[in-house]
């Protein structure tokens, strides 16, 4: 274990410029140690954050943040930019209620440039940071940080491509760890293995660069020369050579290698003095200098608390994802149709047995949602059944696909998403509550929404088989909650629980169904009746269910989404069609949900059996009014 010495004394990036090149060697191993200790407590990501220290080291000393700009791409690896940046005392509360978050925040520090959670923004993103300072007048360097799994994202190329035509000040550092998620597959990974040359090319040119601008008065001239020289020529003689990045008009330097934090200053210095947009390629480890995250960076990529000394997770359960990729398995042993498509998420979507299984079946596509979207309607095109299982908050990205591409067609494809509802301690970006709104949209679009593993067969099994068009399954994170022992799960479109003849209908889809039914069992011991109306079919709404519900005096719908434009909001909508003449109240998410453990989210979002039991209790005793007031809608 490593003495925590010099991080005690570091308020900020200043505080290391004058370290020496051991202290920083000793310095990378306590960030390390620290995030270590930190992720194994909390969860978070690992492999992602152990492979930049030396480079956020590195970021740190030559440029002056935060006069100079750091956009971190996807942000999953700001943990040691963090820590540098005046947040050491805080770190142990990152990805905890109220602590700090696991992405950049603007909000949090002014060491945070841009918000970022999802990839390949962060070049289209410190461009237009690198715009506004150059309108401005404001003369800093605005430095991108992208993976090399995130550049197989579409807008990372729109970035380098409205980039590279501009003289702005702009350097993307390409953090190339030849891995994104799951492993990096396509052109881009096969492109850029290539370009990995031997280190002792590297270091010869930097060796004769370095010596060159020694030279007293004629150094730095000299040096430039013989690059504009040797500039001609490739460009002349060589030009089919020239790389993809050289094309897009960025000047290209190297790669490096990512942990020699002295070979780091110095290209990124030399980046400096080059005006103009330039792109630094390095090579990384992802989970570097812990042993476990080394050997399989896939599984330390986003972690749940762990031992340390084993690396093994401190609890692990089979969820939704789990029941998803058994289901396809199996379905696809008997349909030879059945195809299953991935964003660079198998492990996290539950795929990874189906791409070993069904290699010739099996399609990740990379960091590219919009291209899953229409590539399944490709495929649904030519009579295959795609299955494209993505968390819900990345397939917000592929809104005008399913639009355009998938439902405008009614082309069969089918979307497990999956992280549906609130996800927890990644706060903003990742909680997946749009995607029952926004699909509320689309004609030509089916979704459903179970409430247990043999509701999520059932339905699975209904979208590939028993529906036209666009059809979607939606699921939580984790797995089964609480259901009574008297329950049934049912294929139905939606069904009722409890006393029929009860004055107050609870309405609900999804996981809040275990809440619900913990919150009835609360009330009868009050003496008060409730019944449940459970969707199953979200989208559309079965035309039965608002005219059933409209005999009740009191309906109360509980929503694990966004508000407006919800699956609430339309039911409200078709009960006053049916002649409902009671009072009607919805609670749903109004906002964006920070970071919190999952039930203390739903808790304060009044979407737990303790919150349902509230407000329900204050309807039944105020004649309808939630808080002795005006009626809720």
């Amino acid at each position: 274990m490593t003495n925590i010495s010099l991080l005690k004394k570091i308020n900020s990036p200043s505080d290391i410029k004058e370290f020496s090149p051991d202290q920083l060697e000793e310095l990378s191993e306590e960030i390390r140690q620290t995030i270590v200790g930190t992720v194994s407590k909390n969860g978070g990501h690992l492999a992602s954050n152990l492979g930049v220290v030396e480079l956020t080291l590195a970021i740190h000393t030559v440029f002056d943040c935060p006069v100079d700009k750091i956009v971190w791409d996807v942000g999953h690896q700001c943990y040691a930019h963090k820590i540098l940046t005046g947040r050491y005392s805080q770190i142990g509360t990152i990805r905890t209620e109220n602590g700090l978050s696991g992405f950049p925040k603007r909000n949090e520090s002014m060491y945070d440039a841009f918000d970022t959670g999802h990839s390949s923004t962060s070049i289209s993103a410190a461009f237009g940071i690198a715009c506004a300072g150059e309108i401005s007048k404001d003369d800093h360097y605005t430095v991108a940080v992208i993976g090399d799994g995130a550049l197989s994202g579409g807008l990372a190329f729109e970035g380098l491509n409205n980039a590279g035509r501009s003289k702005n000040n702009l350097i993307v550092i390409l953090n190339d760890n030849k891995m994104s998620i799951s492993k990096n597959v396509g052109s881009m990974a096969r492109y850029l293995s290539k370009m990995r040359i031997k280190p002792s090319y590297l270091d010869t040119k930097l060796r004769v660069q370095s010596r060159l601008e020694k030279i007293p008065v004629i150094g730095k001239s000299l040096a430039k020369g013989v690059k504009n020289f040797k500039d001609w020529l490739k460009d002349n003689f060589f030009g089919h050579q020239k790389n993809m990045f050289e094309q897009f008009g960025f000047a290209y330097y190297g790669p490096y290698d990512g942990h020699d934090i002295s070979q780091l200053q110095t290209a990124l210095n030399a980046a400096k003095r080059r005006r103009g947009p330039v792109l630094v390629h390095v090579c990384t480890t992802k989970g570097k200098g812990y042993e476990f995250a080394e050997k399989n960076p896939k599984n330390f990529h986003g972690v749940s608390a762990f031992d340390i000394d084993t690396g093994e997770p401190i609890s692990s359960s089979k969820g939704y994802s789990d029941i998803v990729g058994e289901f396809l398995c199996k379905t696809a042993d008997v349909d030879k149709r059945l195809c299953a498509i991935t964003a660079a998420m198998a492990a996290g979507t539950g795929l990874d047995k189906f791409a070993k299984k069904y290699k010739d079946r099996f399609f990740d596509v990379g960091i590219a949602e919009e291209h899953a979207v229409t590539f399944a309607s490709g495929l649904a095109a030519g009579n295959i059944i795609p299955v494209f299982c993505v968390y819900s908050t990345f397939l917000q990205r592929s809104y005008d696909q399913i639009l355009h591409d998938a439902a405008l067609q009614n082309l069969h494809i089918v979307l497990g998403i999956d992280r549906a509802g609130i996800v927890g301690e990644d706060g903003e970006t990742h909680q997946g509550i749009f995607d029952a709104a926004f699909l509320n949209t689309i004609p030509n679009v089916t979704v459903y929404s179970p409430a247990c593993f043999d509701e999520l067969r059932n339905m699975m099994y209904n979208a590939l088989y028993h529906t036209r068009g666009v059809t979607a399954v939606r699921y939580p994170r984790g797995g089964e909650l609480y259901l009574p022992s008297d329950y049934k799960p049912t294929n139905e479109p939606y069904s009722f629980y409890g006393k029929r003849n009860a004055e107050i209908l609870i309405i609900t889809y999804g996981r809040l169904f275990s809440y619900a039914c913990l919150a009835r069992e609360e009330l009868e011991k009050k003496g008060v009746n409730v019944c449940i109306l459970k969707l199953n079919t979200i989208k559309p709404i079965p035309k039965a269910a608002p005219r059933k519900a409209a005999v009740y005096r009191y309906c109360c719908f509980f929503e694990e989404g966004i508000r407006h434009g919800g699956i609430g909001e339309v039911f409200g909508f078709k009960l006053y069609e049916q002649g409902f003449k009671g009072s009607y109240h919805l609670t749903a998410i109004e906002n964006y949900v920070h970071q919190a453990k999952t039930d203390s989210a739903l808790y304060r979002l009044g979407l737990d059996d303790k919150k349902m039991t509230e407000k329900i209790l204050k309807i039944s005793r105020n004649g309808g009014k939630a808080n002795g007031g005006e009626k809720t809608s």
